[in-house]
């Protein structure tokens, strides 16, 4: 087995961080492309090629952390394939759980040490991770700013010297459906990352940061008419194939035109209420023109919550080595894409 390590002074500590390059006698995604970062529209490894990652995201990580384990996500990288998994920290209370932040400093503690779990778990396995700051139900990140920082200074020294993460810092900026609140602009958005991303560049100059964008992580478009002004960053494009069709594949193509960098960190293939039925035909056009702009993308959910979006029937009280008798139709239809191409 071959390890990749890197050596760091954090807080003047000595730290070792060990990536595994080769397992069953196959290099790792992190040995094939190492190093990520940002050049034009594309991620790009060191060997100076398109990266292209597919992979899984967890739930609520407060809801269900039970599936941060080594055997469940050794199961998804060796026999589906997955390259990245993603690590979906909830900003705020979801399904009777508090987020990190509106939970006590106990919680906060926990989510964090679940957080650097499935880092090291993924460096284990050679796979990449995605750190999640997941804005959904504190619609605007600017709500919950400055425990975002907080979240960004505490975690980003543990998580420095692992070159297979990728920072995430508002998953999907909405509006307040309930108070009638205005949506979230790519203006507000441009306020948090202009006070996050120098939060995290001091702390962890060289990572990729992902970068959400206004009504549910779909205006790509407006992304495209004001990019940010910082290096080594990408934005958010989420769908879910039975509700976002043609229109939202539209915006995609004007962001490309634009030469904007995107990176699908969530998709669905149901309807975006995360139900209904799977919807095969638009998830192939998704899956198709993705793979045509070489466009790295993550499903949305492992859990075995009661919905469609998630991977596992709701029957099914394993945490990990799970059978196809598990699987819901939508894990069916994960590990059958994961498998081709389109």
């Amino acid at each position: 087995m071959k390890i990749y390590t890197r050596v760091l002074y954090v807080k003047g500590e000595n730290t070792v961080a060990n990536i595994v390059l080769s397992r069953n006698g196959k290099d790792t995604p992190f040995a094939i492309h190492g190093k990520l970062h940002v050049e034009g529209s594309h991620l790009i490894d060191e060997k100076g090629q398109i990266c292209e990652l597919r992979g899984l995201s967890t739930h609520n990580l407060s809801t269900y952390p039970e599936y941060i384990n080594e055997e469940a996500i050794t199961q998804f990288t060796d026999e589906y394939g997955i390259s990245i998994f993603r690590l979906a920290l909830y900003s705020a209370e979801a399904d009777d759980c508090k987020g990190y932040a509106d939970g006590d400093d106990a919680h906060r503690a926990d989510l964090e040490k679940l957080i650097v779990k499935g880092v090291e778990i993924c460096a284990k396995l050679g796979i990449y991770a995605l750190v999640d700051w997941h804005i959904l139900f504190d619609y605007n990140p600017n709500m919950n700013a400055d425990m975002s920082e907080h979240f960004w200074n505490t975690i980003c020294p543990q998580l420095k010297e692992y070159d297979n993460v990728i920072y995430e810092i508002c998953n999907e900026p909405n509006m307040d459906i309930k108070r009638q609140c205005d949506e979230t602009s790519w203006e507000d958005i441009t306020k948090y990352a202009n006070r996050i991303i120098p939060v995290i560049r001091k702390l962890d100059s060289e990572k990729v940061v992902i970068v959400g964008t206004p009504t549910w992580s779909q205006r790509v478009d407006q992304a495209a008419d004001a990019p940010l002004s910082f290096n080594n960053i990408m934005y958010t494009l989420h769908f879910y194939a039975d509700t976002h069709r043609e229109d939202l594949r539209e915006k995609l193509r004007y962001a490309l035109s634009k030469n904007l960098p995107i990176f699908v960190t969530e998709f669905g293939i149901c309807n975006a209420a995360g139900d209904g039925d799977v919807n095969d035909e638009e998830t192939n056009l998704w899956l198709k023109l993705l793979q045509e702009n070489k466009i790295s993308y993550v499903l949305w959910n492992l859990s075995n919550k009661n919905e469609t979006s998630a991977i596992l029937k709701d029957s099914c009280t394993k945490t990990a080595g799970f059978t196809e008798d598990d699987l819901s139709p939508c894990g069916q239809r994960f590990r059958t894409m994961m498998s081709k191409r389109y």
